[in-house]
């Protein structure tokens, strides 16, 4: 392991974390994960695949790079936290109907874009991506290279979802031959009654030989995922499977807050409530690990991400290029994401739009020809101008006024005024610094980035409260 606490200490006072857990428990309220702005709560039918055509063939003018997502739903086993679009199943004969279906999707998306617009990002998620065989994988990266033109390895970001328990060290060597070099591992937690009470059966064996296998192929960023809140969890449980990533260095870990929610996802009914966490504990475990992390040395990026200084992302939040987008964090703004597969959702020029939520509603839309768009929202003047303010605040925890106004021709203190006046509480209890020129996010108030988001969420404001979202800790 190398020794990272020279780092942690030389960071400035707008790179730390602070965790007060008095603040967090007051302003630990539902709200929008911003992925997007307007939220997909937002999205419209009246947005169809007609509009979004129009929209995609208007867009070649802006020459913008162009970003994949492929969603791959099936999964062997179902993990009882999971609240993904996913299908679980052992009948591997479903894949391949699938991704013939998803081919011909893209077909028809690939037709809409100029040839010459490259696809600097890809990503493969789930669902498990790595559900589907090695001649499968093969036959998805020809086909999307037969459809696009992919940038150059030592350009292009082009990663996948792993579950360790779905792929060997043979399969790791072959992703990479097809192109990517990014990976993020699901992990959760290492603690046997923890994994017995999710119905994810996971060794550290079979991890750690995939995050072998990987580093052995090239690849250039290992991500690890975690989930706190779960059953069974303790802080010093969650602590032995924290010590064990820190011990193996990945370049990001994601440390995902379990939101209970049975009522709307089917499979977290396995979880018996008196088994999870209190809330007090679950705060406890959640501060261990931002304090351990960050005395380790990465850097808290924000929404539940850290990263190591020299990480793409810690760079990019730097020097202020970071992005924000359905996938998490991201180096590529500058493009247009195609969602490809059931409830998959793109950002076309300033739209976004969804694929049908339902297999059976996504297969008939594809054999009959059409798209499976079903709905969408095209942002107006007023969303565009929030989006950029929320996009600086959670990716760079500053915003600049002049920036602002300069892109918009706006005043920003008239424009925000109301804005203004709702930070005004945030800033007495030291989250945030509202300067002459601009806002500053200070350390006590990143854990907290969602909250100050909201202030300037007109959505929210006409609903009167953040309907149908998690918890922001």
């Amino acid at each position: 392991m190398l020794d990272r606490t020279h780092t942690s200490h030389s960071q400035s006072a707008d790179q730390r974390t602070i965790f007060d857990s008095d603040l967090i428990k007051r302003y630990d309220q539902s709200g929008p994960r911003y992925t997007s702005y307007p939220t997909a709560i937002e999205f419209d039918p009246k947005f169809d695949e007609a509009v979004y055509r129009t929209i995609c063939q208007r867009s070649n003018a802006s020459k913008r790079p162009l970003s994949l997502y492929f969603h791959i739903p099936f999964c062997d086993t179902v993990c009882f936290y999971c609240a993904c679009n996913k299908i679980a199943t052992r009948d591997r004969s479903l894949a391949q109907p699938y991704l013939e279906r998803m081919v011909r999707e893209m077909e028809m998306q690939a037709e809409l874009f100029d040839h010459d617009r490259i696809v600097t990002q890809l990503h493969w998620g789930g669902g498990t991506p790595t559900f589907i065989s090695q001649d499968q994988m093969r036959f998805l990266m020809d086909k999307t290279r037969e459809c696009f033109q992919l940038a150059s390895d030592d350009v292009g970001e082009f990663s996948i979802e792993i579950d360790p328990r779905e792929a060997q060290g043979d399969t790791i060597q072959l992703l990479r031959e097809l192109g990517f070099n990014r990976m993020s591992l699901g992990v959760q937690d290492f603690d046997a009654q923890v994994q017995k009470a999710v119905n994810r059966i996971q060794t550290e064996a079979e991890t750690m030989t995939v995050l072998d296998a990987a580093r052995t192929a090239g690849f250039r960023s290992i991500s690890v995922d975690l989930i706190y809140g779960l059953p069974f969890q303790t802080v010093e449980n969650f602590a032995n499977t924290l010590e064990k990533i820190i011990a193996v260095n990945p370049d990001r870990i994601s440390v995902f807050n379990y939101a209970h929610l049975p009522e709307r996802f089917a499979p977290q009914r396995r979880i018996r409530n008196e088994d999870l966490p209190p809330p007090q504990v679950k705060l406890d475990i959640l501060q261990m690990t931002t304090e351990r992390l960050t005395n380790s040395g990465w850097l808290y990026i924000g929404m539940d991400h850290f990263a190591r200084p020299d990480d793409e992302l810690a760079l990019a939040q730097r020097n202020g290029t970071l992005y924000r987008n359905f996938q998490g964090y991201s180096t590529h703004a500058d493009c247009d994401l195609l969602g490809l597969g059931v409830t998959s959702i793109g950002k076309v020029a300033n739209t976004y739009s969804q694929n049908q939520r339902e297999l059976e509603a996504y297969n008939a839309a594809i054999d009959a020809g059409h798209l499976a768009v079903f709905r969408g929202i095209e942002l107006n003047r007023d969303d565009e101008i929030r989006r950029d303010v929320i996009t600086r605040l959670i990716c760079h925890f500053r915003l600049d006024f002049a920036d602002v106004e300069q892109t918009w021709n706006i005043v920003f203190r008239d424009y925000f005024a109301p804005s203004l006046e709702k930070l005004a509480g945030m800033a007495a209890d030291d989250l945030l610094i509202i300067e002459a020129h601009g806002i500053r996010v200070l350390p006590k108030g990143r854990m907290l980035i969602r909250n100050i988001c909201m202030a300037f969420d007109a959505y929210l404001i006409a609903k009167r409260g953040p309907i149908g979202f998690s918890k922001v800790i």
